[in-house]
C-alpha cells in the first residue's frame, strides 16, 4: 500500500480506500514488536499497541452489528493473547465489516441507535451508514496516530520506515526501511 491513499472514485470507493489505509498503518505498528512491546505503555496514557489494536476490533465488531441490527459477533482475543491472534482478530472484524457495509445498499440508509447506548446524542434516533464509515475512519486515524507514537516511544519505528518493510518498499532518500534494531538498543 502506498504512503498516501491511492486515487480513488466514487465516494464509496473513497470511504472504502481511506478506511483501509488506516487501518493498515494501525496494523503496520505492530509489526516486528515482540508480545511483550505489544503491551506495553510507554507514553503517559495507559494506550498499548495491543490495546488499541483489540479497541478496534471491537469497534468494528459495534459498528458492523449496528448497521445489521444484531448483537456484536465478539472474536477478540483473551487476555495476554499473542500479538498474532490480536492482529488476526482484527483482521476479522474488519473482514466481517467489510461485508456488511459492501451489502448497503444505500449510504443514506439510517441506522438506528441501540438501545440502551450510553455514549450517543439522547435526541439521536440513527445514524447514516454513510456516518458510520466516516466515523471508523475518523476513530481508527486517531487511534492509528497513537499507535504510531506509541511505536516510536518502544523503540524509535515510525508508520513510513515500518510500512517500507513490511511492503519491502527498495530504500528512498527520505525513507529508509525499517530494520529491528541490535539487542542492545531494545527496550
Amino acid at each position: 500500500m502506498p504512503a498516501i491513499v491511492r486515487p480513488v472514485g466514487d465516494e464509496r470507493d473513497a470511504l472504502a480506500a481511506y478506511l483501509a489505509h488506516e487501518r493498515h498503518v494501525l496494523i503496520v505498528a505492530a509489526y516486528g514488536l515482540t508480545d511483550e512491546q505489544a503491551r506495553l505503555t510507554p507514553t503517559v496514557s495507559a494506550l498499548s499497541i495491543e490495546g488499541l489494536l483489540t479497541h478496534m476490533t471491537t469497534t468494528e465488531q459495534t459498528w458492523a452489528s449496528t448497521v445489521t441490527g444484531t448483537q456484536p459477533r465478539r472474536a477478540s482475543p483473551a487476555p495476554n493473547a499473542t500479538l498474532e491472534r490480536v492482529v488476526a482478530a482484527y483482521q476479522e472484524a474488519i473482514t466481517d465489516t467489510d461485508a456488511v457495509i459492501a451489502a448497503a445498499d444505500d449510504l443514506d440508509r439510517v441506522v438506528p441507535v441501540p438501545e440502551g447506548t450510553r455514549w450517543a446524542p439522547r435526541d439521536l434516533d440513527g445514524w447514516s451508514v454513510r456516518w458510520i464509515l466516516l466515523h471508523l475512519i475518523h476513530e481508527t486515524a486517531r487511534h492509528a496516530g497513537h499507535a504510531d507514537i506509541i511505536r516510536e516511544s518502544i523503540d524509535r519505528a515510525t508508520a513510513l520506515p515500518l510500512m517500507a518493510a513490511v511492503e519491502q518498499w527498495p530504500p528512498r532518500r527520505t525513507i529508509q526501511p525499517w530494520t529491528p534494531p541490535e539487542p542492545s538498543e531494545r527496550t
